[in-house]
């Protein structure tokens, strides 16, 4: 009997395939060889036909040389942090490309002498939260705060509530971050309850603001109670307050989700939010408020390595003053299109002889903002092994488990891009089955 080792395609075959020479020039040769070699080993192994060793390496390399796989999030998660957050419009990633070359980031074209860094992005910021007499942007959320602590607070006092000493993503907690910046948290109230009277009785020479934070995922019920804004900002000190999820106006979908309009309406000195979240454009941190303090913040040493590059700003511009992004469509898309939408896949994959039921579900916003809120949905729901095959082959399909069935919610997939979960789905099915 041949030895299957000596049926697998030798490397040089395999590298001659149009689409692996093509994705050569792209990825690099080094990138391309390793893929084949990996199908290669697959063959050797019993787990792959050696005449589809090239089909496999070109499904397993990257779609850029960045080496970041392209997915479809089926999750019913809008804001899902290990997929990268939002996912950007049209708008932000054209502008993105745009600003790829040499750029007139910080140089006025009209006089040829150096400009303000950013003023587009800057400009649109300010324009879509009049309220705000001045704005400025770092790289996210969480260093937003950092140079507020740092320029405002550091050798001094930070008065906080007990029931807002949040931990964020991946074990960062809020207490911490900012006494790292040589700040020092005077924390008041209770988990539950804190009142202004609570802070007022803490306020001292030494106090550099007060500090409101949105406890943007997780929510307290109950004998609960807390200080508004608009009565901490009769204080007389700088109230800084943390909105999170970078909501920039009221929204009636999420009534319960602070924004920077009404905030700075109320009384606080400075807001801090996320751009990458509500807002739906990329990873930043955003600081409306006083003028005073943005340029105090602006002039600290530490807003130079907090600063944001070139593509942020772009996209960032994009996203203010383009069409609705794919979050904001993600939050209000059509219930019955979205059943029908699925409906129509379900059919096509039954029609194909898959295991496939259509099932309402529950999608959630995700990012941690909006917790507590669920949105009606619709699912596909299939075999759980399905699972990792999709997570794994091209075109990447992630969805979520529910007692033991995998659910495809497709709110978050372009409608263009149904053809390829039901054609994902369908190897998935013949891969799990054979």
């Amino acid at each position: 009997m041949t030895d299957p080792r000596r049926r697998v395609p030798r490397t040089d075959v395999v590298l001659a395939d149009p689409r692996l020479a093509d994705a050569a020039g792209r990825l690099g040769r080094a990138a391309v060889k390793a893929a084949v070699a990996g199908a290669q080993q697959r063959a050797r192994a019993g787990e792959l036909p050696p005449g589809e060793v090239a089909d496999a390496a070109v499904r397993a390399l990257p779609a850029t040389a960045g080496g970041l796989a392209t997915v479809l999030n089926a999750t019913g998660v809008i804001l899902h942090t290990n997929l990268g957050r939002a996912a950007l419009s049209t708008a932000a990633r054209e502008a993105i490309q745009a600003a790829a070359g040499h750029t007139d980031v910080e140089l006025d074209l009209h006089t040829g002498l150096r400009a303000r860094r950013g003023r587009g992005a800057l400009n649109a910021l300010r324009d879509a939260v009049p309220d705000a007499a001045d704005v400025h942007v770092v790289n996210n959320g969480a260093a937003a705060l950092v140079l507020a602590a740092t320029a405002l607070a550091a050798g001094k006092e930070i008065i906080v509530s007990r029931g807002e000493m949040v931990e964020i993503g991946d074990g960062f907690r809020l207490p911490e971050l900012l006494e790292s910046t040589g700040a020092r948290l005077r924390e008041v109230g209770t988990t539950n309850r804190t009142s202004v009277e609570d802070y007022e009785k803490t306020i001292s020479p030494d106090t550099g603001f007060i500090l409101k934070v949105h406890p943007s995922n997780f929510v307290v019920t109950g004998f609960t109670g807390e200080a508004a804004v608009e009565d901490l900002a009769t204080l007389r000190v700088p109230v800084v307050a943390d909105i999170g999820s970078g909501l920039l106006k009221p929204d009636s979908l999420l009534p319960g989700e602070p924004d920077a309009t009404t905030s700075l309406r109320k009384g606080a000195s400075l807001v801090t939010a996320s751009g990458d979240k509500l807002l739906g454009g990329p990873q930043a941190g955003l600081i409306l408020g006083d003028a005073t303090l943005i340029e105090r913040l602006r002039r600290h040493p530490l807003a130079r390595a907090l600063r944001v590059d070139k593509l942020t700003l772009a996209a960032l511009q994009a996203t203010l003053t383009g069409p609705e992004t794919p979050t904001w469509q993600a939050l209000r898309i059509d219930g019955r299109e979205l059943k029908e939408r699925t409906r129509r896949a379900a059919d096509r994959l039954a029609e194909a002889g898959v295991e496939v039921t259509l099932v309402a579900s529950k999608a959630v916003v995700g990012g941690g903002g909006a917790p507590g809120i669920e949105l009606p949905s619709w699912s596909l729901s299939l075999p759980q092994t399905y699972g990792v095959f999709l997570r794994t082959t091209a075109p990447i399909v992630v969805g979520r488990v529910s007692r033991d069935r995998l659910l495809l919610d497709l709110r978050c997939v372009p409608p263009e891009s149904d053809d390829q979960v039901v054609a994902a789905v369908r190897e998935a099915a013949r891969a799990c089955t054979s």
